[in-house]
């Protein structure tokens, strides 16, 4: 992996990460009975951090795409650029 690849990771992760934590409190916030305006606030900031991080992967493999021209017909996981495009508009 190369240096470009293992800071898209370390973003990927720490997206992840924070939803996760936003996730916990949503759980904590619906356990002790939080209001509604609290919990749907919560959720979308979840919401978002997972959306964030699902794109990032996406445009990762894009990149990839571009920078490889002979590589574009499938990626390292052996998806096409079609099947790329499908995968980055499923997350809008």
């Amino acid at each position: 992996m190369n240096e470009a690849d293992l800071e898209s990771q370390r973003k990927i992760l720490n997206r992840l990460k924070r939803a996760r934590g936003q996730l916990d409190s949503v759980i904590r916030a619906v356990e002790s009975g939080a209001s509604c305006r609290d919990v749907v606030t919560q959720l979308a900031a979840v919401s978002t951090a997972l959306d964030r991080a699902g794109f990032t992967v996406v445009s990762s493999a894009m990149q990839y795409c571009l920078t490889d021209p002979e590589g574009a017909q499938e990626t390292d996981d052996g998806l096409t650029v079609a099947e790329l495009e499908k995968l980055f508009l499923s997350l809008s």
